[in-house]
């Protein structure tokens, strides 16, 4: 009969090495969680400088190449709702001073299109308006058309890429509106206001595009109010002169409410 073969003691897994494997795992990602954030927190300065590039650029354009805002580049502000990224701050912390950023920053801009306009003899021509809704940039239709036309005049040229310039030291939206008169229009081209103030908006939009290739064209608009958006009487010529324009909005990204930021849709 045949022996059976006698087996030693069962085989017992070595105790205490078994966490390690979860353990390495919890640890990659909890590396990978915080270069996220870290990553998040920091503003990709490369990209900054290309955009500031550009935009000093645009600037030159016509101006002698000195450029408007030297040194300007692409505009960043604080992050809503993620704390200072020093365990100091807080999310209202952090969303006043996105708004306060924004703000500085329009402030900045409209100054410097200020002086431009003072600069070269176009206070009759163009004006800006801060609001809370954003910075208004107001041009009027002797500045870039003809009557009746949405074909920009030769002298649009001393502001279409200074305003592309600007709008691409940005990151805020941009709206383009077209506006004209009382008086009705009716020809085979613009069979009626409407058609004239929505061809001068998007004339003016495609002509900043064609100044300023860094634009990105998801940030715009345009639409066009036709006669019912008058910003003076239209029983003068004088206030249906002003109102023939063209306006650009640059919206606010960030609005204060009840001293608490809240980012905008």
């Amino acid at each position: 009969m045949a022996k059976k073969k006698k087996h030693g003691p069962p085989h017992e897994e070595e105790a205490g090495e078994a966490w390690l494997l979860p353990y390495s795992d919890l640890m990659t990602l909890l590396l990978a969680l915080f270069l996220c954030l870290f990553c998040m927190s920091k503003v990709d300065g490369g990209k900054a400088q290309a955009m500031g590039a550009a935009f000093g650029k645009a600037f030159g354009i016509g101006m002698g190449g000195g450029g408007l805002l030297p040194g300007l580049g692409l505009m960043t502000y604080p992050q809503a709702g993620n704390g200072s990224g020093d365990g100091t701050g807080d999310g209202a912390d952090d969303g006043n001073r996105a708004y306060l950023a924004e703000n500085e920053t329009l402030e900045h801009l409209k100054e410097t299109m200020d002086s431009y306009i003072v600069t070269n003899h176009l206070k009759d021509e163009l004006r800006t308006t801060l609001t809370e809704e954003g910075l208004m940039i107001r041009i009027k239709e002797t500045a870039l058309f003809p009557s009746g036309s949405a074909e920009l005049v030769n002298e649009s040229q001393m502001i279409v890429p200074v305003v592309a310039g600007l709008l691409a030291a940005i990151p805020e939206r941009v709206i383009i509106s077209g506006h004209t008169d009382n008086v009705p229009i009716a020809t085979a081209q613009y069979p009626s206001n409407w058609e004239l103030s929505s061809a001068r908006a998007m004339t003016f939009m495609k002509a900043l595009f064609a100044a300023n290739s860094t634009l990105n064209p998801a940030r715009f608009s345009a639409i066009g109010y036709s006669e019912y958006r008058p910003v003076a009487p239209n029983d003068t010529e004088e206030g249906r002169r002003r109102n023939r324009r063209v306006e650009i909005m640059i919206a606010r990204s960030f609005k204060m409410a009840e001293g608490t930021l809240v980012a905008k849709q």
